[in-house]
């Protein structure tokens, strides 16, 4: 008996601008109600996969599936599924909030049963939808960009860079609605330069590097395989000092103090050697999303499909 069937599939998705590489052979699958992240810096051509897979751009290549439909072709019968924040959120300035809410659902051929219920929890009042958009701060047009994201109750939303310009209380709100929507079986793509909020939000991630693949595997599976923090602080106040074995690891020093990125199999072999020096303290801590990231950034591309 097989599951249900992907909610995304990319596969050797390519589109160029000209001469120019936004997205190589690109192979990606994302379960149905999988949060799932989309990372890398700002140029690694995350915009351009989520305008192939809304349908706002034609792949020059490959194979683009959302819910089973092509998004050029199916447009209109994929739409009323599909929840889409833009990194660049542009409105109509003239347009009060609600006109603006009621324009992107008459767009979509969705109705809005959670409307009323995202507003509140944002803090649009009605006072804050009547006015015009040329007043809203940029929090409070990223907020109308999440409520018309949601409100239809779509089985895909897909975001780019969603906590632009809200502050922290709003953002606990944002984490709360990914949470809800895993829980309900929505699936939800999220795109972000943002390390912390792609470990906190998201069960795998695919890391993408001019335009290319890097991985897709789980947060918890890298943040394992990568690096440990090791913090040492030196009791003899002589500051930074050759490390002998344990210099290979860039360490970075602040004082007495030192800080190393080990590789989980070379830690035993890197504490023997360390405290063999004058240590008057030592902590060993599992590394972030962070390491694992910027481990990666600094290997040679070798392209990999996840499963």
């Amino acid at each position: 008996m097989t599951g249900p069937a992907p909610a995304i599939e990319l596969g050797a998705l390519t589109k160029h601008y000209g001469r120019t590489v936004g997205i190589e052979h690109l192979d990606v699958t994302v379960a149905t109600g999988e949060v799932f992240g989309l990372l890398g810096p700002n140029g690694a051509g995350k915009t351009t996969v989520l305008r192939c897979l809304t349908g706002l751009l034609r792949p020059s290549g490959g194979r683009v599936r959302a819910l089973g439909l092509d998004p050029v072709a199916d447009h209109r019968r994929l739409a009323p599924s599909l929840g889409y924040l833009p990194g660049e959120l542009r409105l109509y300035p003239e347009l009060t909030g609600r006109q603006t809410l009621d324009l992107l659902a008459d767009l979509q051929r969705a109705p809005t049963p959670r409307r009323a219920e995202l507003c509140e929890r944002l803090g649009l009042s009605g006072t804050v939808l009547a006015r015009a958009v040329r007043e809203y701060s940029r929090g409070t047009k990223q907020k109308i960009g999440l409520v018309q994201a949601f409100q239809h109750d779509p089985e895909l939303v897909v975001l780019d860079e969603p906590t632009e310009g809200l502050d922290p209380l709003v953002q606990e709100t944002f984490f709360e609605l990914l949470a809800e929507a895993r829980a309900a079986g929505r699936t939800v793509l999220l795109s972000s330069h943002v390390l912390p909020e792609v470990q906190r939000a998201c069960g795998r991630v695919a890391i993408v590097r001019a335009g290319r693949l890097v991985t897709v595997r789980g947060v918890a599976e890298l943040r394992e395989a990568r690096a440990r923090r090791v913090r040492l602080l030196f009791a003899d106040g002589l500051g930074a000092r050759p490390l002998g074995a344990a210099d290979r690891w860039q360490p970075d020093w602040q004082g007495d103090r030192v800080e190393l990125l080990v590789p989980p199999s070379e830690v035993p072999d890197a504490l023997r050697g360390l405290l063999a020096l004058p240590v008057a303290d030592l902590t060993v801590e599992e590394a972030g999303l962070d390491e694992a990231f910027l481990d990666l950034y600094r290997e040679p591309t070798t392209p990999e499909e996840g499963s």
